[in-house]
């Protein structure tokens, strides 16, 4: 996939304090279901104790940060989640936290975490006002980043340039 979404997973560890990973290796698999490729780290650790995480999405406005939950590793650094100035809100919905900076998030039960793949249910999709526009997630408004893996680079996406389910209409 070319090029990837950016997505910062939250955990909780076994005393509450929340952790964050970038994980660029995502996708959509089902209606509710997410997977994700990921090695274990202090975030697999987590959701193995928790059950839970979250997936938000990074932004335009929120680069540095992001980047850095991803270079950084809990192990090392137990206040990372704070470092990169994040700050939690636990989900009503399971025992993960939200990212108060990122506007959108995916609130997931862990179903499996087999060969490096995680994947999660989800329970619920969570987005702040201000990426709202009648009541939708406004992409404009989100800003989303995705990773070009070729050039190590995030980008933010374009303008709309169709409509999905209505465009190819005119072939039939």
């Amino acid at each position: 996939m070319y090029p990837m979404p950016v997505l910062i997973v939250g955990t909780y560890d076994e005393n509450g304090v929340p952790n964050a990973m970038n994980a660029a290796w995502g996708i959509i698999t089902d209606m509710n279901e997410i997977s994700i490729s990921m090695s274990e780290h202090k975030t697999t650790e987590n959701f193995a104790k928790t059950g839970a995480f979250t997936v938000s999405i990074a932004t335009e406005d929120t680069v540095v940060p992001c980047d850095y939950v991803g270079v950084e590793t809990a192990s090392k650094v137990p206040d990372k989640f704070a470092k990169a100035g994040f700050h939690a809100t636990k989900s009503e919905y399971v025992n993960a936290p939200l990212i108060d900076e990122l506007p959108m998030a995916l609130e997931c039960r862990v179903k499996s975490f087999e060969n490096d793949i995680l994947v999660g249910e989800i329970v619920n999709v969570n987005a702040d006002e201000s990426i709202l526009t009648d009541g939708k997630i406004d992409p404009k408004k989100l800003k989303p980043i995705t990773y070009d893996p070729v050039n190590h680079a995030y980008i933010g996406l374009g303008d709309k340039v169709g409509n999905a389910f209505q465009d190819g209409l005119r072939l039939k």
